[in-house]
């Protein structure tokens, strides 16, 4: 990463992005959410990757070292909380699914008038409350630290349709299948089918930001059939990738 700006105050607002703009590593002193109305927010760290769709927020913690990139029309709200307010009790990057009344609570706190008034002090309570009923979600794509799994990942993530075999992407990096297998499971927390489905997804959610059409999707990112990439998108995110723009705002 460039170098880290440090930005003690996480910002509490809505702002426009175009597709492709980048916002460069920094940190804040402060608790932040991160959420997408519109378009697919790529959000990376030292340890990794995560991308948001509209059903889905990430929480950042206070000092944690990360960049942006948009994704399609982008609309990013921000929720900044302070240090000692951490109503999930979460201190690493998470994935949490966002309800239709979290998704409304996010989107009427970060707009103006962004002051202390009595009703908006109530609005900011309810959705915390919200915050701690929110499950969840492993959509998280680990950074290796293995340069043998480095090598492996980077050609994945060239080609996210690459359908060998890990004993035929072994051979590429002069490992074999069983060794890379024990990596991906020691370094990385999961296993090699795993890792290259949550990459799909993530190219997937990129490319459908940018109105690909699903069909190609599929294609582009390894599935056999489009109806394939439907099963497993649903499975997923709870709706399918023709109805993905559809829960941006109206």
């Amino acid at each position: 990463m460039p170098q880290i700006r440090h930005q003690p105050v996480a910002p509490t607002r809505t702002q426009s992005l175009a597709t492709g703009t980048q916002i460069d590593a920094h940190q804040h002193d402060d608790h932040q959410i991160v959420y997408a109305g519109r378009g697919a927010l790529t959000v990376t760290t030292g340890t990794g990757t995560w991308v948001t769709p509209a059903t889905r927020a990430i929480w950042i913690p206070a000092g944690t070292v990360h960049g942006h990139k948009a994704h399609g029309d982008l609309e990013l709200h921000l929720v900044g909380l302070p240090a000692t307010d951490n109503p999930l009790g979460l201190h690493t990057p998470t994935v949490l699914a966002v309800a239709p009344l979290l998704r409304e609570l996010i989107l009427a706190h970060t707009r103006p008038p962004l002051d202390d008034s009595p009703e908006r002090t109530r609005l900011r309570a309810v959705l915390l409350d919200r915050l701690r009923a929110s499950p969840q979600q492993p959509l998280h794509l680990p950074t290796p630290t293995s340069p043998l799994l480095r090598d492996l990942c980077d050609l994945l993530r060239a080609d996210p349709a690459d359908n060998r075999t890990l004993a035929a992407l072994g051979r590429n990096v002069g490992a074999s299948d069983r060794t890379l297998s024990r990596l991906f499971k020691s370094d990385l927390g999961m296993t090699f089918p795993q890792w290259r489905t949550q990459l799909r997804l993530h190219h997937a959610l990129v490319l459908l930001a940018d109105d690909t059409p699903v069909t190609t999707v599929a294609h582009r990112c390894g599935w056999s059939s489009a109806s394939a990439f439907i099963d497993v998108f649903r499975r997923t995110f709870g709706h399918t990738p023709g109805t993905h723009h559809r829960h941006g705002p109206g």
